[in-house]
C-alpha cells in the first residue's frame, strides 16, 4: 500500500479542512500517481473535493464513524477492521491513502511507499502529518531535483518503510 501528501517544512497538511497550498505539478503528479488507482480517504477529504464528490477514474474507499454516511460512486465503510477487508479485494500496489490526518496516521503502518511532495516554506496550520524523517522504519528511497513554483520551492520525495504491516 501507498500513501501521497504534501507537507510544509514542519509536516503540516492542511488548516481548515483544506490543503495548504495548491502546485499545479503536485497536482498533476497527485493525478498521475492515483488515477486508476483505489483512493483511500475520510469523510472530510472527500467532502474537500469540488461539490463534495468523489475523485474520477478511480475507486473511493472513505471511511468514517458515521453509520448513515452515504457517497454516490465511492465504497464506504465504517471501521478499520471493515476498511482491511474492503482493501485485501486489490493489488496493495494500487493502493494510495490520500488523507486526512486520522486516515493517515492509522494506514501509516502498513504503508510501503509515501509519495511525499516537500514544500520549503512553514504555513499556519491545523493538521500535520508524522515526520518520517524522525520514524526509523522509514527512509528515503529517491527524490527529485528542487522544483520552484513562483517563490516556493518543492521536492518530490519517495519513502520506503522497511518493515510494513500485514492488512
Amino acid at each position: 500500500m501507498n500513501l501521497i501528501v504534501a507537507v510544509d517544512k514542519n509536516w503540516a497538511i492542511g488548516r481548515n479542512n483544506k490543503l495548504l497550498v495548491s502546485i499545479p505539478a503536485d497536482m498533476k503528479f497527485f493525478r498521475q500517481t492515483t488515477t486508476g488507482k483505489v483512493v483511500v480517504m475520510g469523510r472530510k477529504t472527500l467532502e474537500s473535493f469540488p461539490n463534495g464528490l468523489p475523485l474520477k477514474n478511480r475507486t473511493n474507499v472513505v471511511l468514517t464513524k458515521n453509520e448513515n454516511y452515504k457517497v454516490q460512486d465511492a465504497i464506504v465503510v465504517h471501521s478499520l477492521d471493515a476498511l482491511k477487508e474492503e482493501l485485501r479485494k486489490y493489488d496493495s500496489e494500487d493502493i494510495y491513502v490520500i488523507g486526512g490526518d486520522s486516515v493517515y496516521r492509522q494506514l501509516l503502518p502498513y504503508c510501503r511507499f509515501a509519495h511525499v511532495t516537500k514544500i520549503d516554506h512553514a504555513y499556519e496550520a491545523d493538521t500535520y502529518f508524522p515526520n518520517l524523517d524522525e520514524l526509523t522504519e522509514w527512509s528515503i528511497a529517491g527524490d527529485s531535483d528542487e522544483q520552484t513554483y513562483f517563490d516556493l520551492e518543492y521536492a518530490f520525495m519517495l519513502y520506503q518503510n522497511h518493515n510494513p504491516q500485514k492488512l
